[in-house]
């Protein structure tokens, strides 16, 4: 059996993650504030040379100015300036972005102002004049706890979700042909858009995917589009701060942020509005996002996988998806099969789905009509439905053996209703109303494409569906 097995979000490495910034991916952000230039200039070129993308500046208002504008992973500060002091200054900071670590700096007679700043928040201070090295180990350290919080703020989502560990399997030339396209789009950062019906597994596609990348150890993150408002999906993928709205009682950080360096999927991207849609191809342009309720930029190295059901091409000519996301997203396109073009796959998922659902000592069966009729559905709501019937199966079957006569009446009633189709036997009435039966189903009963498929107008497929005294 090719079997893929992953888990909802990697988190295997989350609380020791490789984070010094020659493996981070993208530089750490770090804003130096002091007032003495030999110093500061000094320090501000030998960690650009170490690897930071350093931004400095002489005082306390211009350091809150600039935490306004844009985003800081770490923010070295001097106690000791003139005017608006250090102590001050720390406070603002906390105020603006309280995961933003701060480092202080301060003299040898100021011990005191040190101790006072880690009390409100501040991650460690040095004593000036310090060395470089003393400087790029407490800087690691502080990026490093920065991470974990953002860590830490990921799994109580996942926690609060009690989201599920999904399998992914699969045999069929079809679900091989799959497996291949993974193995391709999952080590590029290449944003990639899944297509298939509802219940073919695009979620599970999307965190293989995740998982073979070179992004494993960090954060796999997933909001459905159509479950949320606008407002509500807003605030969710891009964070807002206090007050933005009525009930933003504090900030919040975005999924985006959330899964900085990792993978975020968007399932049904289709239902985006287009204001959302909007805002999510000014992220995908430049890598930023702002907050709900602020003009401040944040960067993120976020990959972005999608998922839809709809067809998006046609989406864009209706007007109801924008051009110009469409092409961003259909870089790489992944269609997934539905079930009924697997049927080869179907014993294997039951087997898979009886040992999830029945109790170690109480195995269950299916016997070999089950078996043959459960092949013959068409299985519209895909690996879903069929997950839902076995475990229905399980609760309600008594016995071992699971008999067809237990299967649900749309299962039963169609597989039964389709026996012997594939061959020209009896009258031509009996024929015609078998293989209306058989293109209504492949056609999830869809009268309309039926009837074009038919080659009858609608109103002639409704007169032989009554004289058959076909009920759907």
């Amino acid at each position: 059996m090719h079997k893929l097995e992953c888990i909802h979000v990697n988190t295997c490495k989350c609380f020791a993650p490789a984070l010094h910034k020659d493996v981070m991916s993208k530089k750490p952000n770090i804003l130096l504030t002091d007032d003495e230039d030999t110093f500061r200039n000094i320090m501000a070129r030998e960690l650009t040379r170490m690897g930071y993308h350093v931004l400095s500046c002489i005082s306390g208002p211009e350091t809150i100015k600039n935490l306004q504008e844009r985003d800081f992973d770490v923010v070295i500060l001097d106690m000791n300036m003139p005017g608006m002091n250090g102590i001050e200054t720390l406070k603002k900071i906390k105020e603006i972005e309280s995961m933003t670590e701060v480092i202080v700096l301060t003299g040898q007679g100021s011990i005191e102002n040190a101790v006072q700043a880690i009390k409100l928040g501040a991650y460690d201070y040095l004593i000036k004049p310090c060395r470089l090295s003393e400087m790029d180990a407490v800087l690691q350290k502080a990026l490093e706890k920065r991470q974990l919080n953002r860590e830490n703020a990921h799994l109580r989502r996942l926690v609060k979700s009690k989201q599920k560990i999904p399998v992914m399997i699969g045999t069929s030339t079809a679900m091989n042909t799959v497996y291949k396209m993974i193995d391709k789009v999952a080590p590029s950062d290449s944003i990639v858009l899944i297509q298939g019906e509802s219940g073919t597994g695009k979620e599970i596609v999307a965190q293989t995917i995740h998982l073979r990348s070179t992004r494993a150890s960090r954060p796999f993150v997933v909001v459905n589009c159509a479950t949320l408002q606008e407002p509500l999906l807003e605030s969710e993928l891009f964070g807002h701060i206090k007050g933005a709205f009525t009930g933003a009682t504090e900030s919040r950080m975005g999924l985006f942020e959330i899964a900085d360096g990792g993978t975020l999927f968007l399932d049904e991207i289709g239902e985006l509005t287009v204001n959302t849609q909007a805002k999510l191809l000014r992220v995908v342009q430049s890598g930023e996002v702002r907050r709900v309720g602020e003009n401040r930029a944040i960067t993120v190295d976020t990959r972005i996988i999608a998922a839809t059901h709809k067809n998006l091409a046609k989406e864009v000519k209706n007007g109801r998806f924008r051009e110009d996301l469409y092409f961003r997203l259909n870089v790489i396109t992944l269609s997934l099969p539905p079930l009924r073009e697997r049927r080869e796959d179907i014993p294997l998922l039951i087997d898979h789905f009886l040992g999830n659902f029945c109790p170690a000592t109480q195995k269950k069966r299916m016997l070999p009509e089950t078996l043959m009729a459960m092949a013959q559905y068409n299985w519209p709501g895909n690996v879903r439905e069929l997950e839902n019937t076995i475990e229905r199966l399980v609760v309600l079957t008594d016995g071992e053996n699971i008999p067809v006569e237990d299967l649900p009446e749309n299962v039963l009633g169609i597989s039964t209703a389709l026996q012997g189709t594939g061959a020209a036997e009896g009258t031509l009435s009996e024929v015609e109303k078998k293989h209306i039966l058989r293109i209504l189903h492949e056609k999830q009963l869809n009268k309309t494409l039926a009837a074009e498929v038919l080659g009858i107008s609608l109103k002639t497929l409704y007169n032989k569906l009554k004289i058959y005294g076909i009920d759907l």
